[in-house]
């Protein structure tokens, strides 16, 4: 009878904290929200001077009181399921506990509590409590797509990395130091800075070859910006043809989202979905 009471609580307790689609569920995910919401301003606040020098004892109280807070809530959705660790180790799992870090780093670490913004992280947790499902389902079809590219992407990336090794290695020899490419590493930044097309103007050639040069670079920055839109749209279109309706509601046990309509059971844990 215990055991059964003990599970009955449990239970309670991880619809509460997990599911949305109860008036309980509800009301703590937006109480969540507008904690984090309100944590983030405060910190916000704080780093301007004349408000920290006005309020900064406020501020500092109310960021414990929203430590303390997160803390108890962290806790308690270990408390609620049977595998802690899946929660734990999970992406949401892991914002939640780096949320929390900089305010216990801040005791010994002064400075550390800068880091609170990491807190606007949980702000994802908006996609479960308002029912848009939809949208959490075209970030795992998105993900499962650059999974896809990433080998490929890897081996562009590494390409014009020797690439702008070689071309700031160039643009150091063909012009003059008193110019700004004054040695390699800071000819390699130039050649980084205008193959992206990004162009901030602090360094520019001034010799005929060097501008030649620099011609060259930007052609090739246009030629370079294709690639890995080709590479990523061709990885989308595989992905599209793998797509599949998914249910999200959380899994007792686990926490995990992303059940097939007619499952019943948890395909990461095994557990029974049912209620």
């Amino acid at each position: 009878m215990a055991s059964h009471v003990k599970k009955d609580w449990r239970f309670k307790l991880h619809e509460v904290i997990y599911e949305s689609n109860t008036r309980a569920g509800k009301a703590f995910d937006v109480g969540l929200l507008i904690a984090i919401f309100t944590s983030i301003i405060v910190v916000m606040l704080d780093s301007i001077a004349g408000m920290h020098e006005r309020y900064g004892r406020l501020f500092y109280a109310f960021e414990w009181i929203f430590t303390i807070l997160f803390t108890i809530e962290y806790i308690l959705r270990l408390i609620s399921i049977r595998k802690p660790a899946k929660y734990v180790f999970s992406v949401l799992g892991v914002i939640d506990l780096v949320a929390l870090i900089p305010s216990y780093l801040g005791i010994f670490f002064p400075g550390a509590q800068s880091l609170l913004v990491l807190r606007a992280l949980r702000l994802l947790r908006i996609f479960r409590i308002f029912k848009l499902g939809h949208f959490l389902f075209e970030i795992n079809f998105l993900t499962q797509a650059l999974k896809g590219s990433i080998r490929k992407i890897s081996i562009f990336l590494l390409t014009v990395v020797m690439l702008t090794i070689i071309l700031g290695s160039i643009m150091y020899l063909v012009e003059n130091r008193e110019n700004g490419f004054s040695n390699i590493p800071e000819s390699i930044y130039w050649a980084i800075v205008t193959i992206t097309t990004v162009g901030y103007g602090d360094i520019s050639p001034v010799t005929p070859l060097g501008k030649f040069v620099a011609s060259v670079v930007m052609l090739i920055g246009y030629a370079i910006i294709a690639v890995p839109t080709g590479i990523i749209t061709h990885d989308l279109a595989i992905a599209a043809r793998r797509k599949n309706n998914d249910l999200y509601e959380s899994c007792p046990t686990c926490s995990r989202d992303g059940h097939d309509e007619d499952a019943k059971f948890c395909k990461y844990c095994g557990s029974s979905l049912y209620r």
